[in-house]
């Protein structure tokens, strides 16, 4: 999965530890997101696109190889 998180968050001004304290995780999720090695559940891929003014679609882009795992 490829994410545009970084570019988002950004635009916006938040900090990793903002953005996970309103979405209710921890900093190290929000790195691990960024990095592409973790894979949100929906209701946090909602919450984080919510909160850097975006739609899910335009944060979080998958592959058709994310399809196959």
């Amino acid at each position: 999965m490829q994410t545009k998180m970084r570019e988002y968050r950004a635009k916006t001004g938040l900090t990793q530890e903002e953005l996970a304290t309103r979405v209710g995780v921890r900093r190290e999720t929000i790195v691990f997101l960024e990095k592409g090695k973790y894979n949100p559940s929906l209701r946090l891929a909602w919450r984080v696109a919510r909160e850097l003014g975006a739609g899910i679609e335009e944060v979080f882009i998958f592959g058709e190889e994310d399809l196959e795992k």
